[in-house]
């Protein structure tokens, strides 16, 4: 197996049956009883030294960057990462420690609402988790100036995400999709989440995520609510259907990734699955096949952020805007396997791994698009209320 078709494990895991406050979730109290403290450019003052200092300390997913197929002298060398550092003349110190969202929130709320820095520049969270923290005014606006890659080679479908909507705080690192996966070997093809949650000859053999927002947008769905833009009453609707489905045992468990082992060996029939995980699995089982539910996708974006008192919000912006460039976005895309979300890879992919160019899941055309949306964004009393009431729900 290429290093670029080994599953990404654990990127976009969430932690289930801790406690509120271990979960770190906004609104809630942190160790010392005070609810997380928002900030602002004005009472959080950040200074800049990239120009006398050519530095950067950039916190990322574990197995999220381009690896050479050897290690020189044991060390795993990142080619896109070392060609960057070669170019712009800046030091990266490169760290695998975002593990989880919910867990790297409760890393950093501390230093983040007490406008500390964290002693890192740039970190990737998903939508979800961005989109609190730049609530909470504890992300850097950027300057568009330093990111002109950014602008111009952004698709389209992520320029204007609600809770940011000119990306002055964000840029997208690797998109995704949440679907369905189900393996041909044992189970004939499931079309849509309506018979994923109720064919009987599934009962029992089906996974669903643990991540509140992807389960959560599919059950919205299924009640006749927008997952984008929902109400309380929708969501109480959405979550009696959860649980509903969870009282037949319909399903076998809730999980991160761990559901690609199961379904590679027939374990599970079918599964709520993220897409780069399937390309993966495909690589090395041609039975696994990824389907668009009939009620749609979900599209999400794991974002480069610049958190306040980051030292090097330059150095940082030179990195957004070179991992913008479409060869560079092409190889790092043929490595980790999700959706890139540089505009013109597509064409530099034909150059790099030509038979990952028409990949729908890599590459999706403008009809798969048009039928994704997004989680709504909530503020942090809203999340901590709707995580608990999923993680009863499914038992966590």
């Amino acid at each position: 197996m290429s290093l670029r078709h080994q599953p990404v494990m654990g990127r976009r895991t969430v932690l289930k049956g801790l406690s509120l406050s271990a979960l770190g979730l906004g609104g809630v109290l942190t160790g010392c009883g005070i609810p997380a403290a928002k900030q602002s450019a004005g009472s959080c003052v950040s200074t800049d030294e990239s120009a006398t200092q050519k530095l950067l300390n950039f916190s990322n997913w574990p197995s999220y960057m381009d690896e050479a197929d050897e290690k020189v002298n044991g060390q795993t060398v990142l080619p896109t990462l070392n060609d960057f550092q070669r170019q712009s003349g800046i030091k990266v110190t490169y760290t695998t420690d975002v593990n989880d969202n919910a867990e790297f929130y409760a890393k950093v709320r501390d230093q983040l609402g007490s406008c500390q820095s964290t002693g890192r520049d740039i970190f990737v969270l998903t939508d979800w988790m961005a989109a609190r923290m730049i609530s909470l005014g504890w992300i850097q606006k950027l300057d568009h100036a330093k990111i002109p890659n950014v602008d111009q080679q952004l698709l389209k479908q992520l320029r204007a995400p609600s809770w940011d909507p000119n990306r002055d705080h964000s840029a997208p690192w690797q998109s995704g999709l949440t679907g369905i996966a189900y393996n041909e070997k044992v189970t004939k093809e499931v079309r849509s989440f309506e018979e994923l949650v109720t064919r009987q000859d599934l009962k029992g053999r089906i996974t669903l995520l643990s991540e509140m927002p992807d389960t959560m947008s599919f059950m919205l769905r299924l009640t006749g609510a927008d997952p984008s833009k929902f109400n309380d009453a929708e969501w109480s609707r959405a979550l009696e259907r959860l649980q509903d489905i969870v009282a037949t045992g319909q399903v076998r468990r809730f999980t991160g990734n761990d559901y690609v082992q199961d379904l590679n060996a027939g374990n599970i029939a079918a599964c709520e699955a993220w897409s780069g995980d399937v390309i993966a699995m495909q690589a090395d089982n041609d039975a696994i096949k990824f389907v668009v539910p009939e009620e749609g996708l979900n599209l999400w974006s794991d974002n480069m952020l610049v958190p306040n008192k980051a030292s090097h919000k330059a150095n940082a912006e030179a990195l957004m805007n070179y991992y913008y460039e479409p060869e560079v976005a092409a190889t790092l895309a043929a490595w980790v396997n999700y959706i890139c979300p540089v505009a013109g890879a597509r064409k530099a992919m034909e150059q790099i791994d030509p038979e990952l160019v028409d990949s729908p899941l890599i590459f999706p055309d403008e009809e798969m698009l048009a039928k994704t949306s997004a989680f709504m964004p909530l503020d942090t009393k809203k999340a901590a209320l709707y995580e608990a009431d999923f993680n009863l729900a499914i038992g966590g």
